[in-house]
């Protein structure tokens, strides 16, 4: 049975960003092909308003070939695997219809979403929320799933009415960036103690205003000094790996939870600490439409925000990777591919 669409003649090419992974570069072609849609794999055709950048995303054909080329036979690199856009065409039995303005994460195994037309399966997506901007939609997807499956799939906090979370505190590095304020949030109507990490005065007061409950200030004290001063925590949500990793392990509690989404904490598990009993594991996020439409009643209830750092036009794209890469970002570098 045919997809349904609502246009009658569908554009044969559209604008495409693409990353030359041989030169490393960044080019725009103005005339490539749309793709097609295969209903049968539950496949909708999206016009793309909107679509956010994700830290070293470049670099993931090289260090993770295969997986980035599962479905990508051509081997076509093109960022943004944030989307928010309008479905044209879509499978006769989706929930989605042409007209529908939705959101989604779209599997980094597929090209991603810097270009006019995109391709998007039903069990990525959900509705748009209403209360929000094309803009804000598109910093949702991928950092409100991350934070939600860190907290509720593998933090072992029960959802966000778990009333075991009552006196519980949560240590969350990061936590002004695209991913960590979701975190705050989260863990914020879940009823934990958050702590958040950051750098300086003005985060401080920012991931205050998101729910924070304390902070701890990276250049003035380390985590393993915070946590000889203020007491271990129940939870550590790690977003940055290395040495900050390492300390994280001095600020969990015996029998405590050590979640990173940057590499497994047993590689950073410090000497004198090798019998601490942790449960420590690293996840990669899944695209879960059904996760998301749970964030877009949140949104949509008004309890908890999208925070955008900065928003850049599709010819601008240069900016807005030079933004991502300086690694101070507050919330999420948005790129607006449709006028």
């Amino acid at each position: 049975m045919a997809a349904t669409t609502i246009i009658p003649t569908l554009p044969l090419t559209a604008k495409t960003l693409i990353f030359d992974t041989a030169s490393q570069t960044l080019n725009i072609h103005a005339s490539h092909p749309v793709p097609p849609s295969n209903p049968a794999k539950n496949e909708h055709l999206i016009h793309v308003q909107t679509t956010a950048l994700c830290t070293r995303e470049l670099d993931w054909p090289t260090l993770f070939p295969a997986a980035m080329f599962a479905e990508n036979p051509e081997k076509q690199i093109t960022p943004g695997y944030d989307l928010a856009g309008t479905v044209i065409t879509s499978p006769p039995a989706s929930p989605f219809h042409p007209g529908d303005e939705v959101y989604a994460r779209t599997r980094a195994s597929r090209p991603g979403n810097c270009r006019e037309y995109t391709i998007s399966r039903t069990e990525e997506m959900a509705l748009k929320p209403q209360k929000l901007s094309w803009v804000e939609a598109a910093t949702v997807p991928l950092s409100a799933i991350t934070a939600w499956q860190a907290l509720f799939e593998h933090a072992g906090v029960k959802g966000l009415d778990d009333p075991s979370t009552d006196g519980k505190r949560v240590l969350i590095t990061a936590a002004a960036g695209g991913t960590g304020v979701w975190l705050v949030q989260l863990a914020r109507i879940a009823g934990l103690h958050v702590v958040a990490q950051v750098g300086n005065a003005k985060n401080d007061k920012f991931v205050k205003e998101l729910g924070a409950s304390e902070t701890v200030n990276y250049k003035t004290t380390s985590l393993k000094q915070w946590a000889e001063r203020e007491g271990m925590v129940d939870i550590v949500i790690d977003l940055l790996g290395g040495k900050s990793l390492e300390d994280e392990w001095f600020c969990v509690k015996d029998e405590g939870t050590l979640i990173s989404i940057f590499e497994p904490p047993e590689n950073q598990r410090p000497e004198g600490l090798k019998n601490k009993v942790v449960k420590n594991e690293f996840f990669i996020m899944e695209p879960n439409g059904q996760q998301l439409a749970e964030v877009s009643r949140l949104l949509d209830e008004g309890q908890c925000q999208p925070v955008v750092d900065s928003i850049w036009e599709l010819e601008d794209y240069e900016g807005a990777f030079e933004r991502l890469n300086e690694g101070h970002a507050n919330g999420k570098v948005v790129i607006k591919v449709t006028e």
